[in-house]
């Protein structure tokens, strides 16, 4: 099941697929594609540029360019000269840089000259630098286990921390999950709308592509309009996102009262829980299946995945990948019974080596080689998990509590609505209660009543929104989690 050839060094896979596949795309975006043999030439070129500028195995390098076959070959580069990527949103502000450069100690960036301002502590290196150099030699470390990214967490309740994953838990996710699973290998054409500087696109985008030889589209940014009309006639097989893209190609193809996916066989979702309803309107509407899966940073992305046979339980998140070990407990570390709430803890070979210069997060994270994730979930008899929230997302109303997924479920469920996230604000009385903001679908009016009546058909009085509020779009990471904290900010501190 573990396609265990897949976890080997960068330039051992580029070498393989030079050979095999030497004039064979591997990646491309709008301006360029390069060949699997170009890749391998390039990156020890820019690599050996890299040693030259000073950088040494272990030493951070700072990566924030738009998406595309660049971001690729600069990550790849780093690796190849022993150092650690550390990848940055492009659209990330200048506080956010500084504070990654300061945590990480980058001294060198690949940026983009739009973004060059905000790296005045680096020194900043064109995307291209050294590829052309012939016959250049790389560093190219044999160690799978040394630290190779560092990729900061979502921050979705607050400051981001650096999640130390080395090259070998980024690969085994690959081998365990991507290749037996979803099937990816050489003869697939993705087509990826993900950031690349979050775990889940590194982990599948790029690592996943490498390692298996197969193509990929990279779009700088999702555009249903563009993902729809690439996909109508591009021969793509694969496409990787998270629910809110999902939501909108479905919207898109509902409103066009047809569906034309081109070759695509297969869609997989990460990166926030995904509405068992929209689960079943895209496969019922497009005829291709949508793979559900659940992945953190920590854990190198994924820690469970559907698959495309067998049994599929509606509103899961799958089963845990082969070779991982996964429990559910209680606040006393217990297991709980098939069916009852607890906290998803994980322990396996694509377990983080800890935060970045944290050690007392670290400690509390890690707990005789347990991931804690902070995910609430249960699993059924069979073993399918479904997640239901997180503990500090926890809604406490009057000493209940309320899960933010279930609320948006029902509420997402709603004809007029076209994206929703909840969250607890302070309430005089009972303490918190349910907020829902909502995103109308296009042309469409929202009755609040009516929302909310629709609610108390599907959920207990005490977790029918307590309000609605009405915005242009839901704050979320690149990785679709809802920054949750942006919306109790806008609402104030004022109880309701």
């Amino acid at each position: 099941m573990l396609h265990a050839e897949l976890i080997a060094p960068v330039h051992i896979l580029l070498a393989r697929h030079a050979a095999a596949r030497r004039d064979a795309v591997s990646f491309e975006d709008a301006g360029r594609g390069v060949t699997y043999a170009a890749l391998a030439a390039r990156t020890a070129g820019m690599a050996a540029s890299l040693q030259a500028r000073g950088v040494g195995p272990g030493d951070a390098v700072a990566l924030c360019l738009p998406n595309g076959v660049a971001w690729v070959e600069c990550c790849l580069a780093i690796l190849r000269a022993g150092a650690v990527a550390v990848p940055i949103s492009h659209d990330a502000t200048a506080a956010e840089i500084a504070y990654r450069i300061e945590d990480s100690g980058c001294r060198h960036a690949y940026a983009s000259a739009a973004r060059a301002d905000a790296f005045a502590a680096c020194a900043v290196l064109a995307a291209d630098e050294g590829a052309a150099a012939e016959g250049a030699v790389a560093r190219d470390p044999d160690d799978l286990d040394a630290v190779a990214f560092l990729v900061y967490t979502s921050g979705t309740t607050g400051r981001a921390k650096g999640v130390m994953l080395t090259l070998r838990s980024m690969l085994w996710v690959v081998a365990a999950c991507w290749a037996p699973i979803v099937g990816l290998g050489p003869d697939d054409r993705v087509l990826s709308p993900l950031p690349l500087f979050h775990s889940y696109a590194l982990n599948l985008s790029v690592l996943g592509i490498l390692a298996t030889g197969a193509r990929e589209f990279i779009m700088e940014r999702f555009s249903t309009t563009e993902a729809l009309a690439r996909l109508a006639g591009g021969g793509y097989t694969l496409l990787p996102g998270v629910p809110t893209m999902f939501h909108y190609l479905l919207d898109a193809v509902q409103r066009a009262g047809r569906s034309d996916l081109g070759a695509l066989r297969l869609c997989v979702s990460a990166g926030a829980i995904m509405p068992a309803a929209l689960n079943a309107s895209f496969e019922a509407a497009t005829g291709v299946l949508l793979l559900d899966g659940y992945g953190i940073t920590e854990t190198a992305t994924m820690v469970t995945m559907n698959w495309p046979y067998g049994t599929r339980v509606a509103g899961s998140c799958g089963l845990p990948l082969p070779g991982l070990a996964v429990r559910i407990v209680d606040p006393a570390d217990a297991d709980v019974p098939p069916g009852a709430e607890g906290e998803l803890i994980v322990r396996g070979p694509n377990v983080m080596r800890g935060y970045h210069a944290k050690p007392e997060a670290t400690a509390a994270a890690l707990r005789a080689g347990w991931y804690r994730t902070g995910d609430l979930a249960r699993a059924d008899a069979h073993g399918f998990i479904t997640i239901t929230g997180r503990l500090k997302e926890l809604i406490i109303r009057g000493g209940q509590n309320i899960a933010p997924a279930e609320v948006e479920e029902a509420v997402v469920a709603f004809a007029a609505v076209q994206d929703c996230a909840v969250v607890g604000i302070a309430h005089a009385t009972l303490g918190e209660v349910p907020v829902a903001f909502v995103v109308p679908r296009e042309g469409a009016a929202l009755d609040e009543a009516a929302l909310r009546a629709h609610c108390a058909t599907l959920l207990s009085a005490y977790k029918v929104p307590h309000a609605v509020r009405v915005v242009d779009a839901i704050p979320r990471t690149g990785s679709g989690k809802v920054m949750r904290f942006r919306l109790r900010e806008a609402l104030g501190d004022a109880p309701l």
